[in-house]
């Protein structure tokens, strides 16, 4: 299960380090939160989770603002998140996780990427059931047991705890999530999360070398580069 969590940091490292617009990112995810399930923090646990995960990742405070008042307003798009799937650089697995206003134009720009780097869009389900959908939360500790003890009477469906290298992972259902964090924050107030987010995690690994390392790049940063996209998600894994 630490393995998950490396790969993970691996996934993040890989994408994020070509992404510019993490606070358009972060503005376009917090106003979609806000609008469907109100601006107040306190009240709408979805937007809570998303203002902490923000605030960790250093976006600045005017640019939350923003995106809560534009929500509030009442004008501004309408963002629906979508998920397209297929086969990346070296064979490997890939999901893309967009908001959009414009489902057949950012379709487009997805599938001009797959084009363009000579690899091949998949269908709705090609990929993803290869990947599980889970709520991921990672920090610092000794041993799971605690944490287990916790959320088993807190009722929840663990699917996978593990303790590696001082960082304990737990993985639990999507719909989980804000109970999950709930049980964690009361068993320690002070928790500090290095991880909490909904993810897909590949079920095997696809080893990526030679010449494709270069393109799976040249990939990601195209995606990245698309205003729709907002996280990458792939089973590639890559030589030391």
């Amino acid at each position: 299960m630490g393995r998950a969590y490396q790969n993970r940091k691996e996934s993040m490292a890989k994408t994020a380090a070509a992404k510019t617009k993490v606070y358009s990112k972060y503005g376009r995810e917090i106003y979609v939160s806000a609008k469907a399930g109100g601006a107040d923090p306190t009240a709408n646990l979805s937007l809570r989770g998303l203002i902490d995960r923000a605030k960790k990742d250093q976006v600045p405070t005017h640019v939350i603002d923003k995106a809560l008042a534009k929500a509030s307003s009442g004008v501004g798009e309408n963002y629906e998140p979508a998920l397209y799937e297929g086969i990346g650089p070296g064979g490997c697995m890939v999901l893309i996780g967009c908001l959009t206003d414009n489902g057949n134009r950012t379709f487009g720009d997805i599938r001009g990427v797959f084009t363009k780097c000579k690899v091949k869009v998949g269908s709705q389900g090609s990929v993803s059931h290869m990947f599980d959908h889970r709520a991921m939360f990672v920090f610092a500790g000794e041993s799971e047991d605690d944490a287990l003890e916790v959320l088993m009477e807190a009722d929840v469906d663990v699917s996978d705890i593990d303790c590696e290298d001082g960082m304990i992972t737990v993985l639990t259902p999507p719909n989980e999530f804000f109970k999950t964090k709930t049980a964690l924050t009361e068993m320690n107030p002070e928790i500090d999360f290095e991880v909490q987010e909904i993810t897909y995690l590949p079920q095997m690994d696809h080893l990526v070398s030679g010449d494709a390392v270069a393109m799976f790049e040249r990939f990601t940063d195209m995606l990245n580069e698309l205003e729709d996209v907002q996280e990458i998600y792939h089973n590639a894994t890559f030589e030391n």
